[in-house]
């Protein structure tokens, strides 16, 4: 375990809730979008429609209105995207973050006392749309938080510098298109080192890379505490 994921297990009682939900109620369910899921990797996955439909079958399937999951997922989703994410010679398609896959308008929440790092519209089919960056700080560590998938409206009132007290929304979950053209979800990532990156980093990579980013990326669980992931 790193360093900072060792701090951040520490500190586990301190954290808010990143989204006014309980993600350990019956109503959450976890969402698997690895190859070894027949349904997902035979779906159209171009087709945003389609792949809301998909993401609300899965969620019927199990009588559930929230999913959750893939925390380094070796996923096939990226295929959707070969300008992004690489072809199938070599795909980047292990997920560093925690997606939740819920309704568009969802109100999105700090954690902790944060400063916004940096704001960015990631714009582009799969990529993340309206992205916020917040630096946050426990004990002596600086570490990062990224949200992406936003809303253009909320997340263009922030700059960088503002401060965001813990607890407070300061933007929301996005719809499609705006949101790089993916079923409305929040994707959240914790990040150690922000490695020059501004409004961006990434959050696939290629597999072989798991150990490295394993380090940089802790699981997001410590701070979502969901027993569903």
């Amino acid at each position: 375990m790193s360093a900072l994921a060792q701090l951040l297990e520490r500190h586990q009682h301190e954290f808010g809730p990143v989204l006014p939900v309980d993600l350990n109620a019956p109503e959450v369910t976890h969402l698997d979008f690895t190859a070894a899921n027949p349904v997902v990797a035979q779906a159209d996955l171009r087709d945003t429609a389609s792949f809301e439909e998909l993401v609300q079958q899965l969620l019927a399937e199990k009588d559930a209105a929230i999913g959750v999951g893939g925390y380094l997922e070796d996923r096939v989703i990226y295929r959707r995207s070969p300008e992004l994410f690489g072809d199938a010679a070599r795909p980047r398609s292990l997920h560093l973050g925690v997606d939740i896959w819920l309704r568009a308008g969802t109100p999105v929440l700090a954690p902790l006392d944060a400063v916004v790092h940096s704001v960015e519209d990631n714009e582009g089919f799969g990529n993340y749309g309206p992205t916020v960056i917040l630096q946050h700080q426990l004990e002596d560590t600086t570490f990062y938080t990224l949200y992406g998938h936003l809303t253009r409206r909320e997340t263009a009132l922030l700059r960088p510098g503002m401060t965001v007290e813990q607890g407070v929304a300061f933007t929301e979950v996005g719809p499609a298109p705006e949101n790089g053209d993916w079923p409305p979800h929040l994707h959240f990532q914790i990040i150690a080192d922000m490695q020059d990156y501004v409004g961006d980093y990434p959050g696939v990579a290629l597999p072989e890379e798991r150990e490295k980013y394993a380090a940089l990326c802790p699981d997001p669980n410590l701070i979502l505490q969901s027993q569903w992931l």
